[in-house]
């Protein structure tokens, strides 16, 4: 058997024998368009895009910081107020030595907000 006529095939790793050209051209083609797809699906083109151009890539990251940090901001303090929110409860359950310690924090929590 000659070196061309013992192929391997892609999928399964086996040898082809006696494959016609045309059927490996369209399985490569086939390939080759899956390939595309999936680079198009990621958007390598536009990222490439973006480090060719400093400023779009300046700006898109400030702003997705902007964003970023905005988001953070409120998520802290909606946790913040539930947090104080379940310490208020706790403190109505009179628990001797955690209802005393929890008031003070939320004492300081408090006299901190006023200030501002």
């Amino acid at each position: 058997m000659k070196q061309e006529d013992k192929k391997e095939n892609f999928d399964t790793g086996q040898p082809q024998v006696d494959q016609p050209i045309h059927e490996q051209l369209s399985y490569l083609q086939l390939k080759i368009d899956e390939i595309a797809y999936n680079m198009e699906k990621l958007g390598i083109s536009e990222y490439m895009e973006m480090l060719h151009n400093p400023r779009r890539l300046f700006f898109s990251n400030f702003w997705a910081g902007i964003y970023r940090g905005f988001g953070m901001a409120i998520g802290f303090t909606v946790l913040a107020g539930i947090v104080i929110y379940v310490l208020q409860g706790i403190i109505m359950l009179n628990i001797p030595l955690i209802g005393d310690f929890i008031a003070e924090i939320v004492q300081i929590v408090q006299n901190q907000m006023q200030m501002k």
